[in-house]
């Protein structure tokens, strides 16, 4: 999810859309979850083809006016639940046939310029992050998360090299008066010189390991995906926009898990009689054209990664679970708050 990225247009792009309807057919008709609906440009797109239900997802409630109006306008075929993906188990279906469910994880223009939510290093607002349904802000792990803890976070969910020497120091700054967001960016700078050669913002890593932290997002994408994989039917189509490495991780670990044919043991040359859960639609990601980063410059850190699924074979999350474990541990630091 990619926040602190600012595009220089005032208009939403949703991210792959030409592809994203190539590979779901809506001109055949079905229902499809849109468990990302942000600005509802994957829902008003599928749409515009007749045959078509939408159900949509989304945690920020600011995104209702926008489902509203996109209410009206298809009765009995789109309804929007202000909830988070990893409750798609709850919603009701109406004995619906799922042909596919779409994740953009990515953030709207509108919600990255909002001061009140407070994603970008740009802003002069809270330093909040909240997204919705959430139990803390940005502004509370700073403020009350001990050194140890922010190291991890910092390290774990941004990739940042200088994690312990950041952390050390927000905690002596704390010490004089809260950190806000301009006093965040000030710390990191202090830290980390500017590179003549690096187009990449200071704050860039740490705002993305808090608002990952915040949102939750690590628990929340492995939990969406296990609950979709679940619920939707043979022959559906499950389909993921990362915009960093941490996300893409967790999605190629999920689809190549459930699409091989594992081994018992390297001792034993039979695989095991479990079945393969799901069959990937490509190898490698699929990435945005030249002409989409030209229109729409976040666009360049989107990948597309999409299966089909294949077999109802329920007993598959525990491996996935223990494979990131260790992020789901950190996420759990929250527990401090």
């Amino acid at each position: 999810m990619n926040a602190t990225i600012l595009s220089n247009n005032e208009e939403h792009y949703p991210v792959l859309l030409n592809e994203i309807l190539s590979i779901i057919s809506p001109q055949n008709g079905g229902t499809f979850i849109d468990c990302t609906f942000g600005q509802g440009g994957y829902s008003e797109s599928i749409l515009k083809f007749p045959k078509t239900e939408v159900i949509a997802l989304d945690r920020d409630i600011d995104c209702k006016k926008v489902a509203e109006t996109l209410e009206k306008k298809n009765k009995n075929r789109f309804i929007f639940y202000n909830k988070k993906f990893s409750d798609i188990d709850e919603i009701d279906y109406k004995n619906s046939t799922i042909r596919g469910v779409i994740f953009d994880l990515g953030y709207s223009y509108t919600q990255i310029k909002d001061p009140k939510k407070g994603l970008s290093f740009e802003s002069t607002g809270l330093l909040n992050m909240r997204m919705g349904i959430n139990e803390f802000s940005a502004s509370d792990v700073v403020n009350k998360l001990e050194q140890k803890d922010l190291e991890l976070i910092f390290k774990f969910f941004g990739d940042e090299e200088k994690s312990k020497i950041i952390s050390k120091k927000i905690i002596l700054e704390r010490a004089k008066g809260e950190i806000d967001t301009q006093k965040l960016v000030k710390i990191i700078n202090s830290v980390k010189k500017k590179k003549k050669y690096k187009s990449i913002h200071n704050a860039t890593k740490v705002f993305q390991a808090l608002r990952i932290f915040v949102n939750k997002e690590i628990s929340e994408l492995i939990y969406g995906l296990i609950k979709t994989v679940k619920i939707i039917d043979k022959k559906g189509l499950i389909l993921l926009i990362s915009f960093h490495s941490l996300e893409d991780k967790i999605i190629k670990f999920f689809f190549k898990n459930l699409s091989e044919q594992k081994k018992i043991s390297r001792y034993y040359p039979e695989p095991s009689k479990e079945k393969k859960v799901l069959k990937l639609g490509t190898k490698k990601p699929i990435l945005p054209s030249k002409q989409e980063i030209r229109i729409n410059k976040p666009s360049r850190s989107a990948k597309l990664r999409y299966a089909i699924k294949i077999s109802n074979e329920k007993n598959f999350e525990k491996e996935f679970l223990k494979e990131f474990e260790k992020l789901l541990e950190i996420e759990s630091l929250s527990k401090k708050l």
